[in-house]
């Protein structure tokens, strides 16, 4: 290969490859192909304006401003077992935001994210029950943020999601009583389309 070529192909071979799993496949948003155990979402937050919906959705720009970035990482390499981390950079300073899996895709509207994901589904929605509505059965986390807005958190529950049905993650805004709903939703990462 002549020198001056070498030198031009050189910057290209410098950059950091796609997030990949074990498989090695990812796909140009960063999801790892869906036969991996581990899947990694990387996105900056946009509007939910777009005419294509973005990865992730800020709903609440003063907590969540455009730009601002989340990396999700959900890992089922271990039976029986899901590990997810998110980290944050850019967003509100000195905050905590409740995280939860939910059921349906981010969109437009806060809502459309849907409820809690859980293991085994409470028949009555909104669920309240203690018995469904806690932290063995939802996979959630609190993820507090530094003095510049960064953070990481990480929880882990001893099932995995169904296929397709956890598909979302939700960053609630939090409220003094540390209750939460789909008017605190500050913001969404997609999942699984």
């Amino acid at each position: 290969m002549s020198t001056p070529l070498a030198a031009a192909l050189l910057p290209l071979a410098l950059l950091a490859p796609a997030a990949t799993g074990p498989s090695g496949s990812a796909d140009p948003s960063g999801r790892v192909s869906p036969d991996s155990p581990v899947s990694v979402v990387e996105a900056d937050f946009d509007p939910a304006t777009a005419f294509v919906p973005p990865t992730a959705i800020s709903h609440a720009p003063d907590l969540v401003p455009y730009g601002s970035h989340v990396r999700v990482v959900v890992d089922r390499s271990f039976p029986g077992r899901t590990v997810l981390t998110v980290t944050v950079a850019g967003v509100a300073a000195d905050h905590a935001f409740p995280a939860h899996l939910h059921t349906g895709p981010c969109g437009a509207d806060p809502t459309a994210s849907g409820p809690h994901y859980q293991d085994a589904v409470d028949p009555v929605r909104p669920s309240t029950d203690p018995a469904y509505a806690n932290d063995r059965n939802e996979l959630r986390l609190t993820l507090r943020t530094d003095s510049r807005g960064g953070g990481t958190a990480a929880t882990a529950v001893a099932w995995q999601p169904r296929p397709g049905e956890a598909r979302s993650l939700v960053l609630h805004a939090g409220t003094p009583a540390g209750r939460h709903g789909a008017a605190d939703r500050a913001a969404c990462v997609k999942l699984q389309p």
